[in-house]
């Protein structure tokens, strides 16, 4: 296997506020910072979870539900689920699973998904000074490898590491990464990247991908003593929440393209803009005419307008959404 040096301390005694336990009050981990953080508050907002967070203070009551928000690092997030200390959070898929493989319950996680959030997509990596990335993943098996992910990178290494060669010797840092290679301190990183700006600013390139990654909202599995089975008031409570989300993950994707039309293009109209189910035809006091509706992705409302436009619909909208329930 390959060798590793202590991993750092997750979940510290600092980073959970105190007294936040309520009877029957959900408590949601969120992210305090980090590149995620005004994504998850906007998703917070669009749900309609309104709170105001007292200044200095990492904890926020929800006006109209029995939720708390609890700020934390987001490394610390599945931690604090996996140990019931808060109910639901979201973070990373990276720091969930760097979590349950730290914790040996990889294989039998805890831990409940309760949806992908399409927020925060990037790709945990190998990176490498340019002149050895042709060398390939195998050929770092043994060296200095630099990352603020030790279980996912021995995991990774695990895999070209011979049985009777050098172990692979991860060392832990928590911010930097990919400045270690430059200052000799590392053979390699193993890094998230993004858009590969600092990767490159850094001299470095990919040689492999390590892990996938993107926000997800989790619970900690329902159980008797947690207070979570099915029917309990929490669970009403985390189910209400995931309607709330979806809805509104729901109406930042999709747009209502409301036309009329004439009876002899109704039929390519409703073609065009078939809808999630179907349109939604409605007949108008003008003889002949109909009013469709019908939602249509984002991505594609203009190039679908042009279409109906084409096709001889008219008084042709597109309204935006700002939260749904399907």
């Amino acid at each position: 296997m390959a060798g590793i040096e202590p991993a750092r301390e997750r979940a510290g005694s600092s980073s959970m506020p105190m007294n936040v336990v309520e009877n029957n009050v959900v408590l949601f981990g969120v992210p305090k910072k980090g590149r995620i953080f005004e994504d998850v508050m906007k998703i917070l907002k669009g749900a309609g979870l309104d709170f105001k967070r007292p200044e200095r203070l990492d904890v926020a009551m929800c006006k109209e539900l029995s939720i708390k928000i609890v700020f934390l690092p987001a490394a610390d997030i599945p931690t604090y689920v996996m140990d019931g200390s808060v109910d639901i959070g979201i973070s990373g898929s990276d720091m969930l699973e760097e979590t349950l493989i730290e914790a040996g319950r990889s294989e039998d996680s805890p831990i409940q998904v309760i949806m992908k959030l399409g927020i925060g997509k990037c790709k945990l990596c190998l990176q490498a000074p340019v002149e050895t990335c042709k060398d390939g993943a195998k050929a770092f098996a043994g060296k200095r490898i630099v990352t603020s992910f030790p279980a996912l990178s021995r995991r990774f290494f695990e895999t070209f590491q011979e049985k009777d060669g050098p172990k692979t010797r991860i060392k832990v840092v928590s911010g930097s990464v990919e400045a270690a290679c430059g200052l000799g301190l590392a053979d390699a990183v193993i890094d998230l990247v993004e858009t590969g700006t600092t990767m490159k600013a850094a001299g470095l390139d990919i040689v492999a991908e390590v892990f996938e990654t993107e926000a997800l909202f989790f619970q900690q599995k329902p159980t008797e003593q947690n207070g979570l089975m099915p029917g309990s008031t929490k669970a009403d409570l985390i189910t209400l929440v995931e309607q709330r989300i979806r809805g509104y993950m729901t109406a930042t994707s999709f747009v209502m393209v409301v036309c009329n039309c004439h009876d002899a293009n109704l039929q390519e109209v409703c073609a065009i803009c078939p809808g999630k189910k179907s349109p939604t035809v409605t007949e108008l006091k003008e003889p002949g005419w109909h009013s469709v509706s019908a939602l249509v992705s984002i991505k594609s409302h203009n190039m679908v307008m042009d279409k109906l436009a084409k096709a001889g619909a008219t008084d042709i909208l597109c309204l935006a959404l700002s939260n749904t329930r399907m």
